[in-house]
């Protein structure tokens, strides 16, 4: 229902709709009409992120501060002081819409930085007393100048000490503090972490989350402890990755051009993505399921952007589709739209949290009664969409070799032709061992010419992805159209493409 409808209204409506569709439930359940406002509730909401300033004394190490910032929940302007002025700098420090800044130096500060950190924190200092209800943040060496900014107990916005960035490392302690500055422990999208983590743990696997929404893409990477150990989270948010950003430069468009199987020229797509901002549920049929997809796929590359360490790690046990953006195309294709563009060799399941109550659930504050109820529901949390192998490494123009599918009702074979797509029926629930000859070495999480891989079906059955890695795409748009559109409908229509 509409964002701005009344909460207890639209409550009301799925307890009703929930009695009508399953009477014997309700009735084992004591929900009557009308009743549902009564029943315990899990809310979370997703928040329009916040603009930060970071600054720091050098180009340098500006970097690294601002490749985590980017990533953690925060709209982010930046600039340094060895290339910004003082002047330019106060006036975005004193930009009504900048709410937070972090400022930060190397722990311990290079000699480069010293003399320019005393001035820098004097700046900054200034401003927060001007604006009293900045946070500030200061990282690494920069917790030496703590002093500069008086009596912190006083002023409504906080001072916090923050640890270093690392170069190369985006993730890590800073990132988690950004996140929960950014963002209140209800939000949709940090909430979304605690979701991953005890569906890792319930499920015994490595699982990815990946959501793209209206005001940021969200990116999560779960795994259950080792040996009684803590499980490992790691959760980027990008607001730069929302399906429509609010202000489309030609990046933007040429991105969503890049990936449109509808003829449109820069200045028509430009006013589609805004008309989609602005009304993200209309026109979500034909063309309109057509821009969602490619507006989707463009805030994918966005986020990959924004989270190059991923492409290093090895593909996930389970890749889980979450957002909104995924509402109006065919299951399918939400699996395909994530091969497409976060591209790594190797072989994995994936699904669509097609209720959106992962999130949800993930707000539940203890951690063991958040497992209990995803153990609940976990058969039916998540549509199965099929697993996805994509092996690289192929010689182009022949024959990559076979795979025999071994399966419960017999066995299929194929050929494997470099440059498509190859499908097995495979349906939701059934299990299969797909046993694999190449030709030549290929990579698929290890180097071989022969592997034997435990496969699951789902609403697209088994896809051996046969493209390149990352995917080559025409130069001209008519063709490079006819090509998506082709592995589109042969995904959907369980054909080979």
């Amino acid at each position: 229902m509409p964002a701005g409808a009344d909460l207890e209204g639209v409550v009301t409506v799925l307890g009703d709709r929930a009695i009508a569709a399953d009477p014997a439930v309700a009735a084992a359940l004591d929900l009557r009409p009308g009743g549902a406002g009564d029943l315990p509730r899990l809310e979370v909401a997703s928040h329009p992120p916040r603009r930060m300033a970071v600054v720091a004394a050098s180009e340098r190490v500006l970097a690294p501060l601002l490749a985590t910032a980017s990533r953690s929940g925060w709209r982010t302007v930046s600039g340094s002081a060895e290339t910004t002025d003082p002047l330019a700098m106060s006036s975005m420090l004193l930009d009504a819409s900048v709410s937070g800044v972090l400022v930060g130096a190397g722990d311990p500060p290079s000699a480069d930085e010293r003399r320019a950190l005393g001035e820098l924190a004097a700046l900054i200092a200034a401003a927060a007393e001007r604006r009293p209800e900045l946070t500030v943040i200061l990282a690494g060496g920069m917790a030496e100048h703590l002093g500069a900014f008086g009596d912190v107990g006083a002023r409504p916005g906080e001072v916090v000490l923050g640890p270093a960035a690392q170069r190369g490392v985006p993730a890590g302690p800073l990132a988690d503090l950004l996140i929960e500055i950014a963002l209140p422990p209800a939000d949709a999208r940090r909430a979304l972490g605690s979701g991953a983590v005890a569906l890792a743990e319930v499920l015994d696997r490595r699982v990815d989350v990946v959501e793209i929404g209206y005001d940021a893409g969200t990116r999560v990477s779960a795994a259950p402890g080792i040996g009684g150990g803590a499980p490992a989270l790691d959760i980027a948010i990008v607001p730069t990755a929302a399906l429509a950003p609010s202000d489309p430069d030609d990046s933007v468009i040429d991105r969503v051009g890049l990936w449109s199987t509808w003829g449109a020229d820069r200045h028509r797509l430009r006013d589609r993505m805004r008309e989609l901002r602005i009304a993200p549920w209309a026109d979500a049929t034909g063309e309109g399921v057509a821009l969602r997809m490619a507006a989707a796929r463009a805030a994918l590359g966005r986020l990959a952007e924004w989270t190059p360490e991923w492409a290093d790690r090895p593909a996930a046990d389970l890749v889980v589709a979450t957002g909104g953006a995924w509402a109006v195309a065919a299951a399918p294709t939400v699996a395909l739209a994530l091969v497409d563009v976060l591209r790594r060799p190797g072989a994995g399941q994936f699904a669509l949290d097609h209720a959106r109550i992962l999130a949800p659930l993930g707000s539940i504050p203890d951690p063991d009664e958040r497992r209990a109820m995803v153990l609940d529901l976990v058969d039916d949390l998540l549509a199965p969409l099929g697993t996805f192998v994509t092996p690289a490494g192929m010689r182009p123009g022949r024959s990559a070799g076979s795979v025999v599918v071994h399966g419960s009702s017999g066995s299929t074979r194929l050929d494997l032709m470099p440059g498509g797509l190859a499908l097995v029926d495979l349906p939701p629930g059934a299990s299969a061992v797909a046993e694999f000859r190449f030709r030549d070495r290929v990579r698929l999480g290890t180097r071989s010419r022969h592997f034997a891989i435990d496969v699951t079906g789902g609403l697209g059955g088994l896809v051996v992805d046969l493209r390149d890695v990352p995917l080559r795409l025409p130069d001209r748009a008519d063709l490079r159209g006819e090509l998506l559109e082709e592995w589109q409908t042969s995904l959907v229509n369980g054909r080979d493409g």
